[in-house]
């Protein structure tokens, strides 16, 4: 059973969920009883939290919100969880917060307890990030802000937009929502001019100002646009694309294959085929190389070519 201070950060956590709690329930993730749960509301109550109850078969525990709530308090794995993420954050996708990331950080250790301090040091002195310079392009953390308010306000955006051949052009769309995919941030919205819905790489979107007039919600093109966004970027969003048959099964393939790259199918139990692409052949013939298996590319030939340079290049580092 866990120890009245630990309990109360843990009650605490679970009120902060965007859900209502019956006594029961949280007395069965506390393993206590319902009458020490209703002791700790009242401890939360008295240390300033407002935590709300209602009454009745489909009643319980919430957290209501408040301007004077005391300073938010971390349980061990959550304390963690946050310095992993802020480290992550100092080195991500997202240009400009890299500093704030680390100020934050800083500000989170000199917090903590020491048992805990040495936990997030661990995590700060052998967790490494590839420097963004070498891992994909970046988006500006004011880029992003400007686009989920838009969404939000249902204010039509203005922008200019470079297609994945460098083809540039003007557009205004009813943006719904951000999608991350990998290091890369995609917009889903509706393409006034072609009256359809369109998937826009961020970094390559030129905001206009000021924004257009208010547009009515429209039905989203799917209920699951992660997988919407996966299925348009495999299709049209790479400069480099090609179908490549792999002899390997799919669910193996599926596991070794970056999510960004493209979809994998199944095409018997010992073979299947991935429809993607990449930027450049140089980052597509890297990934294909570490699948393991055989496979043989199509509808790509500048695929092809630098396979062959390639394989001349390794044949002579072996000394074939």
């Amino acid at each position: 059973m866990l120890q009245t201070s630990a309990r109360l950060l843990r009650l605490l956590s679970l009120l902060q969920s965007p859900r209502e709690w019956t006594g029961t329930e949280l007395a069965a993730r506390l393993e206590v009883t319902t009458r020490t749960v209703r002791n700790d509301v009242d401890r939360l109550r008295n240390l300033g939290y407002p935590v709300h109850a209602t009454r009745g078969p489909v009643g319980g525990y919430r957290l209501g919100a408040g301007s004077s709530l005391p300073p938010l308090l971390l349980d061990d794995e959550e304390a963690v969880a946050v310095a992993a993420g802020l480290r992550t954050a100092a080195t991500g996708s997202i240009a400009g917060i890299e500093e704030s990331s680390l100020r934050a950080l800083a500000k989170l250790e000199q917090v903590l307890p020491s048992r805990l301090r040495r936990r997030v040091n661990a995590v700060q002195t052998y967790m490494v990030s590839v420097p963004p310079d070498h891992a994909g392009p970046t988006v500006s953390a004011s880029v992003l802000s400007t686009i989920t308010a838009a969404c939000r306000d249902r204010e039509r955006l203005r922008f200019g937009y470079q297609s994945h051949t460098g083809e540039a052009s003007r557009r205004e769309v009813e943006p719904y929502r951000l999608v991350s995919w990998g290091r890369r941030w995609f917009l889903v919205g509706w393409d006034t001019g072609r009256q359809d819905w369109r998937t826009f790489r961020i970094d390559r979107i030129s905001l206009k100002t000021p924004n257009g007039p208010r547009f009515a919600a429209r039905e989203p093109p799917a209920d699951d646009l992660a997988s919407y966004v996966a299925h348009g970027v495999s299709a049209a969003a790479w400069r480099y694309r090609a179908r490549v048959i792999v002899h390997a099964p799919a669910a193996v393939i599926a596991e070794r294959l970056p999510a960004a790259v493209g979809p994998v199918e199944a095409i018997d139990d010992r073979t299947c085929a991935i429809d993607g692409g990449a930027d450049s052949v140089e980052t597509l013939a890297l990934v294909l190389g570490m699948l393991g298996a055989d496979f043989e590319p199509t509808g790509c030939p500048e695929l092809v070519e630098h396979l062959r340079l390639l394989g001349g290049r390794y044949r002579r580092a072996a000394g074939g």
